[in-house]
């Protein structure tokens, strides 16, 4: 049996499936993420687009700044304006990697952060748990991520030749 996990928008018009585990979890601490969520982090689930089936309604994709310059395009739904998932602009994958907001899952807390990213711009007042991964910026993906991840991420590379 394949594990999926579903999750959706604020006004419940858009719901989608997760077919696999992510690649990799990231909470993110940079100031465009603080600026978008109007929060102090972000927690994001990298997962292959191709393996995030919209159930029900659709998503409106909005062009955004990012800090790199190259901007992302975030996937809203169209009706409470909940952000559900964005594309980055990097290493030339964008569109076939989900950034998907771990917080639209039903189940967010089925994915703790593998990563805390960048986190010399990080809130004083947050606490990171005691052993978790920490960087201050970001990082090469070979030097974090298991195996089984980054054969995934090379499978997109190929897909993109």
């Amino acid at each position: 049996m394949t594990e999926s996990f579903q999750g959706g928008c604020a006004c419940g018009y858009v719901k989608y499936r997760m077919t696999t585990p992510p690649m990799f979890v990231h909470c993110c601490h940079c100031r465009c993420c603080q600026r978008e969520t109007g929060a102090s982090f972000a927690v994001n689930a990298l997962v292959e687009a191709d393996r995030v089936e919209l159930l029900q309604g659709k998503v409106e994709k909005i062009d955004t700044p990012s800090d790199s310059g190259q901007g992302q395009q975030i996937a809203r739904c169209p009706k409470c304006r909940v952000a559900i998932w964005s594309h980055y602009a990097f290493a030339g994958i964008g569109d076939l990697v989900c950034f998907l907001r771990v917080g639209t899952l039903d189940e967010p807390d089925a994915f703790v952060p593998d990563v805390h990213i960048y986190t010399a711009s990080k809130q004083p007042w947050v606490q990171i748990p005691a052993g978790a991964v920490t960087l201050p910026e970001y990082y090469k993906a070979s030097d974090l991520w298991p195996a089984e991840s980054l054969a995934r991420r090379k499978a997109l590379h190929s897909r993109r030749v």
